[in-house]
């Protein structure tokens, strides 16, 4: 089994703690999406990440693949047992991957980090201003509406519990830090799903792969003794995203 990813996505995180809650096997391919070959196009149409490849089986799309390492391992459950709350599960996901996907990912972490240090463009200060003062306060008071008091959302640590803490690692990656103050309940949750140890060990991995280049973070893997593929579909120069309007500029 290979995930195509590294734990710096939350996309990627989540299906890669999951597998190592899972106890499952797996070797890793820790390509950042925008530095894709051509064959990546072949397993991953919209050049994201994750891909799971189990034999013939290709998945993308993190949700899709969370759900089938669940169902192909159902102990420990990483989803509710009964339909009314797998169907919040799925929505509170679905909002994170969305909403958060939209302000943390593209609009702060990528206009950020990503924009300026692969694509070699100034990020909008004020645009990152607004998402940091108003867009994802507003995200986060609705949030804060949903987080459990105590425990994780469903009694039990689920896909949507990793998800949301794995977007709230790159909030801080990026320099937005939960207000605990403010939402005291939101930011104990994202705490506890941190201190799981599959979610912990993500964090030490991810700050060694946040610490090296792109084209150097196969090695940093293998030094920290982790499966890393024979074969990648990564490569040494960026490529423009087919998702945004974005190509690196010529060497001047």
């Amino acid at each position: 089994m290979l995930v195509v990813g590294g734990h710096v996505s939350p996309y990627a995180r989540k299906v890669l703690v999951a597998l190592a809650i899972k106890g499952v096997e797996h070797e890793i391919d820790p390509i950042v999406p925008f530095y894709g070959n051509a064959q990546f196009s072949q397993v991953s149409p919209l050049r994201r990440i994750p891909v799971l490849i189990d034999g013939d089986l290709v998945l993308n799309d993190s949700t899709a693949i969370a759900e089938y390492i669940d169902e192909r391992w159902p102990e420990p459950p990483l989803m509710p047992r009964s339909p009314a709350d797998r169907a919040r599960a799925r929505w509170l996901e679905e909002f994170a991957d969305t909403r958060l996907g939209d302000l943390i990912i593209w609009r702060l972490f990528f206009a950020k980090l990503v924009r300026p240090r692969v694509y070699k463009r100034e990020p909008d200060l004020d645009a990152i201003a607004h998402v940091t003062r108003h867009l994802l306060p507003e995200a986060l008071d609705w949030i804060e509406t949903q987080a459990p008091a105590s425990d994780f959302l469903f009694g039990h640590v689920c896909i949507a519990d990793i998800s949301y803490a794995g977007f709230f690692r790159n909030a801080l990656l990026a320099g937005f830090a939960i207000d605990a103050a403010r939402w005291p309940r939101t930011a104990a949750w994202i705490a506890r799903v941190e201190a799981i140890p599959a979610f912990a060990a993500s964090i030490a991995i991810e700050q060694v792969l946040f610490s090296v280049p792109a084209v150097e973070r196969r090695a940093a893997l293998a030094r920290l003794g982790m499966k890393v593929s024979a074969v990648s579909y990564g490569d040494r120069v960026p490529q423009a995203s087919i998702m945004l309007d974005e190509a690196p500029l010529e060497p001047s």
